[in-house]
């Protein structure tokens, strides 16, 4: 069993875990100190760890770790829009790295960088931020971000991006080209006449599923949803939840049937009932499993980077809270257990499988 390092990234610095069983684990201490960290993610092919680290006094910038945080760079050159450009990039939401030297970042304001070199140099990719639409981009309650980077395993030139509020869009050239792919999708808060709009809306998370071609799950702002052809529809299947309004959503990395979300009321934003809860639905959205053996109760929230998965056959699950507990299952949700607690506010959890030697 590959061991797994926890990257949780708070408000104030990067956090660390380390097990070699999922069920004890050891922490290795906090890094990148008192600046806030919103995604972090882990390059096997490389063996880099990316951290998206939002400082108070220097900006933003996508710092890289060789040996699992100990060290860091300072960050690449560029990730910045021109100067006569109206809007700013002041933070750092995503980072995907793709390959061997392939990089994506999104940033707020709503844009998207790529970099070829690893990281070293950031160029943005203007056609997305050139689009029509963009006109009706508008910040959500945490800001104009682009928070989440999707490429597909099935097809090399396809790569989704969603945006808070503007929606989930597709290109399928690599980049050149964008379109929205929000038709289905209910924007509870806009007028009666105008809840299907093309864009502005305000998806919270989606995932896109490496074992089946085309399923997308994704968390709305109010509702979830999966689309079986690559986002051009999408079905409702937020029935049978406590409340289909929440941040995060996960699926199962081997079986696209499987998806796991986790409640929260749309006001004030902690978890239905005061219990902190996962959801599962085994049959594609169907029907959902209540799964909170272990949790607690809680006047938290989840953000929505703040759920994660590993690739084990048994698979872990693992999320913070905005109370800063972290919350692990190494039984696909049957049972969970705390790893830490009173930690900073928490932006995102990743869950990285060192390579066995």
């Amino acid at each position: 069993m590959p061991a797994v390092y926890l990257l949780v990234g708070t408000a104030k610095g990067l956090f660390r875990y380390h097990s070699d069983d999922r069920k004890n684990w050891r922490a290795l201490g906090p890094v990148l100190l008192g600046d806030a960290v919103y995604t972090s993610a882990y390059n096997p092919v490389t063996d880099t760890v990316y951290a998206g680290v939002n400082s108070e006094f220097y900006g933003p910038s996508v710092r890289r770790s060789k040996d699992w945080g100990e060290n860091w760079d300072t960050g690449g050159s560029g990730l910045e829009y021109g100067p006569d450009d109206e809007e700013r990039v002041t933070r750092v939401w995503s980072i995907r790295p793709v390959g061997e030297s392939l990089v994506y970042a999104g940033v707020e304001a709503s844009g998207l960088f790529r970099s070829m070199d690893g990281g070293d140099t950031w160029t943005e990719v203007q056609a997305l931020r050139e689009h029509p639409t963009h006109a009706t981009w508008e910040p959500g309650y945490g800001g104009k971000c682009l928070h989440t980077i999707a490429p597909d395993p099935f097809e090399p030139d396809r790569l989704f991006i969603a945006c808070s509020a503007g929606g989930i869009y597709r290109t399928d050239d690599g980049g050149d080209h964008w379109r929205p792919i929000n038709q289905g999708i209910r924007a509870e808060f806009m007028p009666e006449d105008q809840q299907y709009p093309e864009s502005g809306q305000c998806v919270h998370k989606f995932w896109l599923s490496p074992s089946q071609q085309g399923r997308i799950w994704l968390q709305n702002h109010g509702g979830v949803y999966r689309s079986d052809d690559a986002g051009d529809s999408w079905e409702y299947v937020g029935e049978g939840l406590p409340s289909d309004f929440g941040f995060p959503i996960v699926g199962h990395p081997a079986d696209a049937d499987r998806a796991y979300v986790l409640p929260v009321e749309r006001w004030p934003r902690w978890a239905p009932e005061h219990q902190l809860a996962v959801y599962r639905t085994s049959d594609a959205g169907r029907q959902w499993e209540r799964l909170n053996n272990g949790l607690p109760e809680s006047f938290s929230g989840i953000l929505r980077d703040a759920f994660t998965t590993d690739h084990h056959e048994s698979l872990g699950l693992y999320f913070g809270t905005t109370s800063g507990s972290v919350y692990h299952s190494f039984d696909e949700g049957a049972s969970w257990h705390l790893i830490a607690e009173h930690l900073p506010r928490i932006y995102s959890v990743v869950a990285a499988e060192e390579e066995e030697s």
